[in-house]
């Protein structure tokens, strides 16, 4: 099974580090899969995506890393010593990545198996702008809802690593008391995407939605900004029994 997992994960990883793809470049991004209720595979440090193997992935157990949220304010050399206690294997090598608290997270969802953390030019173009939240405010066409759900979870800048994981806790919180459900997007400014998936081939169409939609976006200002559909007419696509029956076939 985790011979298995990995595999996946693996192909996933190379599909989203395709420097045609343009959602990585060098040692940017980080994945993750689950691979029971105790541990999960997580990117090492310093590894690229596109190129990355086996040796690339560090297996830590999930107690240990999400003990770190609630471990009081803590120094980066703390953390790593933390993350680093957090391996199945004592004797690996491999450094897990800064973000490995914030995939341990994304893991605990419901349904999420499988986290890809990118940093894609066109979408990190609206997030590093001025209004960045204002601009996605809205959906602007139905496959977007389909693919990505009816909103992103915005997180407004953190420092990556175990504060940018306690900031995801709360908006995380927040977003599943207003919406019942969670989100398959987690925008953060001045940083990038996480797309949250129940296997890999859902990881791979929710990034490539947020990136056309980015697209479309950035093209609307050309012609006055962006026009959103009606609250209720998200609500229509989200609950369309043929919409359900799609998401059914992509996987979730």
């Amino acid at each position: 099974m985790s011979d298995e997992i990995l595999s996946q994960l693996i192909t996933m990883s190379r599909h989203l580090g395709d420097p045609a793809l343009d959602y990585v470049i060098l040692g940017e991004g980080n994945t993750s899969a689950r691979i029971d209720e105790a541990t999960f595979w997580v990117k090492a440090s310093g590894v690229e995506l596109r190129t990355i193997e086996a040796s690339g992935f560090v297996r830590v157990r999930f107690d240990r890393v999400l003990a770190l949220l609630e471990a009081g304010d803590l120094s980066d050399e703390e953390v790593r010593q933390g993350l680093t206690a957090a391996r199945v294997d004592p004797a690996a090598t491999a450094r897990p990545s800064v973000e490995t608290v914030l995939h341990g997270l994304a893991l605990q969802l419901d349904g999420v198996n499988f986290v890809g953390h990118t940093h894609p030019t066109v979408v990190n173009a609206i997030l590093c702008s001025q209004k960045a939240e204002e601009a996605i405010a809205g959906r602007l066409f139905p496959d977007e809802i389909v693919y990505c759900s009816p909103a992103p979870a915005y997180v407004p800048y953190t420092d990556p690593g175990l504060p940018l994981a306690r900031g995801v806790r709360e908006v995380l919180r927040r977003y599943l008391e207003e919406y019942g459900e969670r989100p398959k997007v987690i925008l953060m400014q001045n940083h990038g995407l996480i797309a949250l998936g129940h296997t890999p081939e859902e990881v791979e169409s929710i990034t490539a939605m947020c990136v056309k939609a980015a697209r479309v976006l950035l093209g609307t200002y050309a012609l006055g900004g962006p026009h959103f559909m009606s609250p209720q007419d998200v609500e229509r696509i989200h609950t369309r029994p043929d919409e359900a029956y799609r998401r059914r076939k992509l996987g979730r």
